[in-house]
């Protein structure tokens, strides 16, 4: 009885051993996608730079004195989200611009004439729907809440190179 008892003991350590070395090679054979540097967390300087672009708006249209174009020491040692490595850079006629909204933040950029939709962060309690991101003449996204029901729909045109946004909510 205790020979059967030990036999049983040894052979789930082994099954153990073996899942536990099976799952560290399938992790490291494919699992890269998950460690690489677009999934690193951000240094100081980037959470500094994110945050100047979420609180001026003018940071996220580029406009002079804002942190894309440095008029002050402590501006020229960060760099513009859109300079943050592991995210596209923007070509170089580019404007880009942060719309805040109760339903969510969009960021959205001009190419030229052509309006294109960054990203776009749903706020709590909500989702995002019917995102029709560009590049395009008009690019939009709804933010959709279901409790209570709401929906906030932004729409971004380019108006001389910039992002012109129109934010309209519908009960």
């Amino acid at each position: 009885m205790i020979g059967r008892l030990a036999l049983a003991i040894a052979g789930w350590l082994v099954a153990a051993v073996l899942a536990s070395g099976a799952g560290v090679m399938l992790i490291s054979l494919f699992g890269g996608h998950y460690t690489d540097a677009a999934n690193r967390p951000m240094t100081p300087d980037e959470v500094r730079s994110a945050l100047t672009l979420s609180r001026d708006p003018r940071a996220a249209s580029g406009s002079p004195g804002s942190p894309s174009h440095p008029s002050s020491p402590n501006a020229a040692s960060s760099p513009s989200p859109s300079e943050l490595p592991g995210r596209p850079s923007p070509g170089p006629e580019t404007r880009v611009r942060l719309i805040p909204t109760a339903g969510g933040h969009v960021i959205a950029g001009c190419e030229g004439d052509l309006a294109r939709l960054r990203s776009w962060t749903p706020a709590q309690g909500f989702q995002a729907d019917d995102v029709e991101p560009g590049p395009d003449d008009k690019v939009r996204v709804k933010f959709e809440s279901d409790d209570p029901d709401i929906e906030i729909e932004v729409e971004v045109r380019c108006v001389g190179g910039a992002p012109d946004a129109r934010v309209t909510e519908h009960d």
